[in-house]
C-alpha cells in the first residue's frame, strides 16, 4: 500500500474549495507524482488496517507570517511513515525471528515506553504512540496558540480506547487495549531548554518528523533531542522527506556536529512511499522534484555513551 493511501478528507460542509479539490486530485491526474503535505478546509482522515476506526485531524491556519513559514499546519509524509513503522510491530508474531527485517520492524515498538515528539504538527505519530500503549507522552510544537490548541484538540479527539488496536497475543487472553493516560501538550521552541527542564532525560523515544528542512535550526533541534532523551537506551526516531532537497537536510546528520551535542547516528537509510529501501547517501545526485518527493530519510539516533 502506498504511504499516502491511508489519507482521505472529510468535507467541512457540502462544498469544497477549488484548491482542496485540486490538491487531493494530483495523485490521480499525475500518477507518478506524490503529494508530500496534506491539509484541507475540512478534516483529514487517517485509515489504518490496524485500527478499528479512522483517526480525524483538523488544521489551524497560523495568524502570523513567521509562524506560517513553519508549515506546522500540514500533515507531512514523514509523520505518515513513522506512524506506519510503529504500527508494523503488530505484524511481527509470525515472522522469522532470525531475519534482519523482522528485527528492524520490532524495534519500533513503543509499548511501555516514555515518548516525546518535537515539531509534532498535527500530532499523528504521538497519537499513534499513545494508542499503541506508550507509558507517558509529551507532545510539543512551536508555541503558537493556534497550533498548540489544534494539537490539543487532535490528541483529545483521537487518543481514546475505542481507537486502539486489539491487544497483542503476548499480552495474554482477556487483555484489553492500553492507551496512554499521562499526556502533556506543550509549546516548545527548539533549543529553549528551560521550557522543558522538568522533562530532561526522561524519554525512551523522541519522535522527529519533517523537521530537517531548516539548516539554521539543526543545532537547536539536536539540543532539544539530547535534552529529552534518556541516556540509557534512549532513541530518537528521525524521518524527513526530500521535497526541499537533500542539501537542506544532510547537515543534520553530520557526525561531528551531532557529537558536539552528545548524539550519534546508530542507523540511517532511505525509504520511498511504496516501501522500497536503499542506503543513505548524503551526496546522491539530485533527482528531479517529482522523484525526490517520493523518498524519505529514516534514522535512529542515540546519546553518545561516555
Amino acid at each position: 500500500m502506498s504511504l499516502t493511501a491511508r489519507i482521505s478528507f472529510k468535507q467541512a460542509d457540502s462544498s469544497l474549495s477549488p484548491e482542496d479539490i485540486l490538491a487531493h486530485s494530483l495523485g490521480v491526474i499525475f500518477t507518478d507524482d506524490v503529494t508530500c503535505q496534506h491539509s484541507s478546509e475540512g478534516n483529514l482522515l487517517y485509515t489504518s488496517p490496524h485500527l478499528p476506526h479512522d483517526l480525524e485531524f483538523s488544521f489551524t491556519e497560523p495568524d502570523k507570517w513567521e509562524e506560517r513559514k513553519l508549515f506546522s499546519h500540514y500533515l507531512w509524509n514523514a509523520s505518515l511513515l513513522l506512524a506506519e513503522l510503529m504500527e508494523e510491530v503488530e505484524e511481527e508474531e509470525d515472522d522469522d525471528k532470525g531475519s534482519s527485517e523482522s528485527r528492524r520492524q520490532r524495534r519500533w515498538d513503543v509499548q511501555g515506553k516514555t515518548v516525546a515528539e518535537v515539531g509534532a504538527g498535527t500530532g499523528l505519530p504521538s497519537i499513534m504512540a499513545g494508542l499503541l500503549g506508550a507509558q507517558t507522552l509529551l507532545v510539543t510544537d512551536y508555541p503558537s496558540p493556534g497550533v498548540i490548541q489544534t494539537l490539543k484538540e487532535n490528541v483529545a479527539r483521537n487518543l481514546k480506547p475505542e481507537n486502539a488496536p486489539s491487544p497483542r497475543k503476548e499480552d495474554g487472553e482477556g487483555a484489553v487495549a492500553k492507551i496512554t493516560r499521562d499526556v502533556q501538550v506543550l509549546g516548545h521552541e527548539w533549543g529553549q531548554l528551560d521550557e522543558l527542564e522538568a522533562h530532561k532525560g526522561l524519554y525512551h523515544r523522541v519522535l522527529v518528523c519533517d523537521c530537517l528542512w531548516m539548516p539554521w535550526q539543526h543545532v537547536s533541534l539536536m539540543q532539544s533531542i539530547a535534552h529529552l532523551l534518556a541516556a540509557d537506551g534512549g532513541e530518537a526516531w528521525v524521518v524527513g522527506g526530500f521535497h526541499t532537497g537533500r542539501a537542506q537536510m544532510k547537515g543534520f546528520f553530520d557526525a561531528e556536529t551531532l557529537k558536539e551535542e552528545g548524539l550519534v547516528v546508530e542507523r540511517i537509510w532511505e525509504r520511498d512511499c511504496d516501501g522500497v529501501e536503499r542506503s543513505w547517501d548524503p551526496e546522491r545526485e539530485e533527482e528531479e522534484q517529482h522523484v525526490r518527493k517520493r523518498w524519505l530519510v529514516v534514522a535512529v539516533i542515540k546519546m553518545v555513551q561516555q
